[in-house]
């Protein structure tokens, strides 16, 4: 993330993306935060950041809490099982919302059909919890960014799961690179 447009997503108890602005701080249209990179001399980096609050946690807590799970490892096969979420739906507003909606006050809930299946139900938790594409597609209206936005540079805990950070790069979509 060398260049202004750079995109880097951190998966960890949450999600975090943060976007290069170069040496210019840019204002969000989409509820996004313009932050500091870094600073070295008189010559500052910018960027723009979203952060979903509750990402790997999730993932804990189907495995400590709700015990689907027995190791964090089988959520990508278990999700991947699947053809899509079967009509479950999750919001992972455990300690409230982050971008764009800032809400301290949300909290979470899971709305399912009647015969919808664990591996069914691990997929949509997943992909919502991991939702860092809605932060990524709304640096993507800033048309200084859009034609720099090539790949999606990822670290953090969960990116060592090669399936979830396909998923991830199908729904945005663009490559990934995480660092090995």
């Amino acid at each position: 993330m060398h260049h202004s447009g750079g995109t880097k997503n951190t998966y960890g108890t949450g999600c975090f993306m943060l976007q290069s602005t170069g040496t210019r701080a840019v204002a969000s249209t989409n509820r996004l935060l313009s932050t500091v990179r870094w600073k070295i001399g008189n010559t500052t980096n910018y960027a723009l950041e979203g952060g979903v609050f509750i990402g790997g946690a999730v993932v804990q807590w189907l495995r400590d809490g709700l015990r689907i799970i027995r190791a964090s490892s089988e959520v990508g096969a278990l999700a991947n099982s699947v053809p899509d979420n079967g009509g479950v739906y999750f919001v992972p507003a455990f300690v409230g919302l982050g971008a764009p909606h800032w809400d301290s006050d949300a909290r979470g809930s899971i709305s399912a059909s009647l015969g919808a299946a664990s591996p069914v139900t691990l997929r949509a938790l997943l992909w919502k919890a991991l939702r860092i594409r809605s932060p990524i597609s709304w640096t993507r209206s800033k048309p200084i960014l859009v034609l720099l936005f090539a790949e999606l540079r990822v670290d953090g805990g969960a990116s060592a799961n090669d399936a979830l950070m396909q998923f991830q790069a199908d729904i945005l979509p663009c490559p990934w690179c995480a660092p090995r």
